[in-house]
């Protein structure tokens, strides 16, 4: 993407780039692990990570420049602040609550952007509708895709979002394989609205069936009438 000339700026611009929509995709969530067993000291049964972390091999504090977890209220320090990468608090408990996630940037300009998560620790025993066996030392991962969309950044967030080094040197992969996700949801969408179609074309034909009969009655009904006044 090419920088911007001066053009593209107006007095009531706000210093902003018109017509410029940059799309940075992130993936935010928590991996658990339990303990087997609640420990002695505090009740504790797992360990957890919550993390927000770029989609794309690239390094995401090029452009922010720190994120707010906010946990739930029993915990001591209840507010993290993580200024560098990895963006990530790790900690144990025995529930699962909201966390709160606010991503701020660079330029003040650009407003803090939050996401909400569920904390999950405890294996679900229904998976993709089967019944699934539960493995206390398999470690769960519950994490999901998200998009920030910045819509005529300045000029100056503009060039921190398109000039953004990789990560990592070494091949960049999540825990969820998003493009195979993505594939079954548009699936299972399909099959949906298919069912859906196929329903209301049942319905329809029973309703056709419905008024066909009510003509018929009335048209009998209509027959007794004439007879019994004849």
């Amino acid at each position: 993407m090419s920088i911007p000339t001066n053009t593209d700026f107006g007095p009531d611009s706000g210093g902003r780039v018109k017509g410029i929509t940059i799309i940075k995709p992130l993936v935010y969530g928590n991996i658990a692990r339990s303990f087997g067993k609640k420990r002695e000291t505090d009740g504790h049964t797992h360990q957890w990570t919550v993390y927000v972390k770029p989609y794309l091999n690239e390094d995401m504090s090029v452009y922010v420049k720190k994120v707010h977890f906010k946990l739930h209220e029993s915990y001591a320090n209840a507010n993290r602040i993580i200024t560098k990468p990895p963006y990530e608090v790790t900690e144990t408990g025995w529930g699962e609550f909201e966390i709160v996630i606010k991503i701020y940037f660079h330029d003040p300009n650009e407003r803090p952007v939050t996401i909400y998560h569920i904390l999950k620790l405890f294996q679900s025993p229904i998976v993709d509708g089967e019944v699934s066996s539960l493995d206390t030392k398999k470690v769960l991962v519950s994490e999901q895709y998200e998009e920030i969309v910045f819509q005529e950044p300045t000029q100056l967030m503009q060039q921190h979002l398109t000039n953004v080094p990789p990560i990592s040197s070494v091949e960049w992969k999540h825990d969820t394989d998003f493009e195979e996700k993505k594939v079954r949801t548009l699936e299972s969408i399909i099959d949906c609205k298919t069912k859906v179609k196929n329903e209301i074309a049942d319905l329809k034909e029973k309703l056709k069936l419905s008024r066909e009969t009510i003509t018929k009655f009335k048209g009998e009904i209509a027959k007794v009438q004439v007879g019994t006044t004849s």
